[in-house]
């Protein structure tokens, strides 16, 4: 089984990597972003996104009640039908599906991010959580019926909340109940840069060692990814490939080498 992580970019070739998923010969399982669309459509709507940092150095967007409904229109209606009616007109039987759905993927409610403010601790709450276990019976069903799900934000937490939670944690959860054999993250970039500014700097290989160490050496949002990821490279032998969503067969090219492969 593969799992494709489809970032949310702008510029990522969506319809070049659902025709890619259409060429596999394995069960797939779709995990897709929206990003820049949650961003167009919240500047649209006057409720522009809030990005805060952690006192660790890990920044998030705070999810408040406005931005989880701009996340259930961009992520959860637009790009996820989107995605789904891609998949139909190349011949992929797709069922778009919200971790809210089925309870896809259950997650635990934030306490709140520690942030610092005007030379203060402070403690932010916010509709936001960690994806924690993912329905295996649901998606197990559907993958041995020939469907491939097509997966996105929200999760629902303990009291049953739709909240916020990062891709890449979901990724981790269906990876601890499923056991893909490769896991495909299509990004806005050739693959794991060395230097972010330098598109040369293209890292072709690391080990699963080399993911702690690279994890120090990062800030902001790739922060949170590479701790995501090197909880993602502990779990079993999976094969991780982060490449470029932005190419003509993004899917095609990573599953071929392309990128940055940790094995």
């Amino acid at each position: 089984m593969v799992i494709v992580k489809i970032g949310g970019g702008a510029d990522i070739n969506l319809a070049g990597a659902i025709a890619d998923i259409a060429e596999l010969s394995e069960p797939c399982i779709i995990v897709h972003g929206a990003n820049a669309l949650r961003d167009q459509l919240a500047e649209q709507l006057g409720t522009p996104k809030q990005v805060v940092t952690s006192t660790s150095g890990y920044s998030s967007v705070l999810s408040d009640a406005n931005a989880i409904d701009v996340i259930l229109m961009s992520y959860a209606g637009l790009r996820n039908k989107r995605v789904v009616e891609l998949c139909q007109r190349n011949g992929v039987n797709a069922v778009g599906l919200t971790g809210i759905d089925g309870q896809t993927v259950k997650g635990e409610r934030n306490k709140g991010i520690r942030v610092r403010e005007n030379n203060k601790n402070l403690i932010k709450r916010d509709f936001s959580g960690k994806a924690r276990s993912v329905n295996g019976d649901l998606l197990r069903l559907l993958l041995d019926n020939g469907y491939t799900p097509v997966i996105t934000i929200p999760i629902v937490d303990e009291k049953g909340y739709a909240v916020n939670s990062e891709n890449d944690d979901i990724v981790n959860a269906l990876q601890a109940a499923l056991h893909a054999d490769t896991i495909v993250q299509l990004i806005e970039a050739p693959g794991f840069l060395d230097d972010a500014n330098d598109t040369n700097s293209l890292v072709p290989s690391m080990t699963r060692a080399e993911v702690a160490v690279r994890e120090q050496q990062v800030e902001g949002r790739m922060k949170r990814k590479m701790l995501a990821l090197k909880t993602l490279v502990q779990l079993d032998q999976v094969r991780v490939v982060i490449s470029d969503g932005r190419v003509e067969h993004p899917v095609r090219d990573a599953l071929a080498g392309a990128g940055t492969t940790i094995q």
